[in-house]
């Protein structure tokens, strides 16, 4: 199964590398698109989930390293709920090994 990383700046200018074991993640984020940050996560969520289901079809468990990545944009997201323009960038894909 092809792995996805994407590479996202948080408002405060903070970039985080994440990771997706599924190429989904290009369905639903752009690179050089900033969303605003309910959107981002709404389509994060989505995205990590169907990406989990593929690995559970394909190896008949769910991909607990998608969900802690869940966990960990949550986490971060968090930190940044009290701002109402808050934004998150999606910087750049990268899907080599």
């Amino acid at each position: 199964m092809p792995v996805m990383h994407f590479t996202v700046r948080w408002p405060d200018n903070q970039e985080l590398c994440c990771y997706s074991p599924s190429l989904v993640i290009r369905d639903y984020l752009a690179p050089g698109t900033s969303y605003p940050l309910p959107d981002f996560m709404a389509r994060t969520r989505e995205a990590l989930h169907i990406a989990s289901d593929r690995v559970r079809a394909k190896y008949g468990f769910a991909c607990s390293a998608a969900m802690d990545q869940l966990a960990h944009i949550e986490a971060t997201a968090e930190r940044f709920h009290a701002w109402p323009a808050a934004r998150v960038e999606v910087l750049a894909f990268d899907d080599h090994p």
